[in-house]
């Protein structure tokens, strides 16, 4: 087959239906991402005979047909947190198993989310997963034109799906273990102020804290990354440092855990007790055995990515799917 410039033209659906004796329509129904009917030898044949003629799908053309474009897009602040990795290869892979890619879009402030509008940069998507504390429901439903939004961050409206960890499970196991182990004083490095979900958090600890009669002596800032807790064991880890250090972030807490080495011989802790959260999948390792907080990635990623699969089971006002936590025991505490 020639295309009018005399090169091989690209084959189409109709030289797939004709190779495999079956209509286009039915090719079209056994090629498609979508869950549509079509009996298993038909589709067989369908496939078979794509593969044989090297047929690659009209993704444009078919986003005209079934109105979907097969793209979800994520919603981040950035990308340099140990935990995202730990998430994101998961969520990923399981978006991808249902025939759709991801697209990221990196937003640092509020400021850039005010820029996206006013500049009319969207991205036409089935989805927006939104992880991002500088956006709510209202702002990403604008800027991606979908009514499909999943909520990740705590701005939430009633009108978008939301999954959440439980944290309360976790920081409180974490908090009665070190409570059991005679800590009287604890130190707590959090992450960004901005963010409803870390304000949450904090709640959490010190709610903990009180329950248990531990006095809270000093909070340290920091943005979740390594980087910060690095910084903050000057400030928590000198000769009057708590019995425990709590952070809210694995990766602040390898930070301390770095710099403080010494005071971890064997990786245990005699000066001070250490929690992380997350459970990253290096506190599995004998290099960061970081007692921390963490919940089920698959199950977390499971729900999100059925809001995606099956957007119409979603009933506006529905309660928040909640996620539970968990304290794991390693060296540091």
């Amino acid at each position: 087959m020639k295309a009018p410039t005399g090169r091989d033209a690209a084959p189409t659906i109709a030289d797939v239906a004709r190779l495999a004796g079956v209509s286009r329509a039915v090719a079209s129904r056994a090629l498609s991402t979508e869950p549509r009917p079509v009996s298993a030898d038909k589709r067989e044949r369908v496939i078979d005979a794509a593969n044989a003629l090297g047929y690659k799908p009209n993704l444009l053309a078919q986003s005209l047909t079934t109105k979907t474009v097969n793209l979800v897009a994520v919603v981040v602040n950035h990308i340099h947190d140990l935990s995202d990795l730990d998430l994101f290869d998961r969520l990923i892979d399981q978006i991808q198993a249902i025939g759709k890619q991801v697209i990221l879009v990196r937003i640092g402030s509020v400021a850039r989310v005010e820029e996206f509008l006013r500049n009319g940069v969207a991205y036409h998507v089935d989805a927006g997963l939104v992880f991002s504390d500088f956006a709510d429901a209202t702002t990403v439903r604008r800027m991606f034109r979908s009514d499909l939004v999943v909520m990740l961050n705590g701005l939430h409206d009633e009108l978008s799906p939301v999954v959440m960890p439980d944290e309360a499970v976790g920081i409180f196991e974490a908090v009665a273990d070190a409570a059991s182990k005679r800590v009287r004083t604890a130190g707590l490095v959090t992450g960004r102020a901005s963010s409803p979900v870390e304000h949450a958090r904090i709640g959490l600890y010190r709610k903990a804290f009180e329950q248990h009669r531990i006095e809270l002596k000093r909070t340290v800032q920091g943005d979740y990354s390594y980087a910060s807790g690095h910084a903050a064991a000057a400030v928590l880890a000198g000769d009057d440092c708590p019995d425990a250090i709590f952070c809210t972030s694995d990766a602040m807490a390898m930070g301390i855990l770095d710099v403080c080495r010494s005071d971890f011989p064997g990786n245990r802790p005699p000066r001070f007790r250490l929690y992380g959260f997350d459970n990253l999948s290096l506190t599995d390792f004998e290099a960061y055995p970081i007692s921390s907080i963490g919940y089920d990635k698959s199950d977390y990623v499971r729900h999100i990515v059925d809001f995606i699969a099956n957007p119409e089971a979603f009933k506006p006002g529905q309660p928040p799917i909640m996620v539970p936590t968990r304290f794991v025991l390693r060296a540091t505490s």
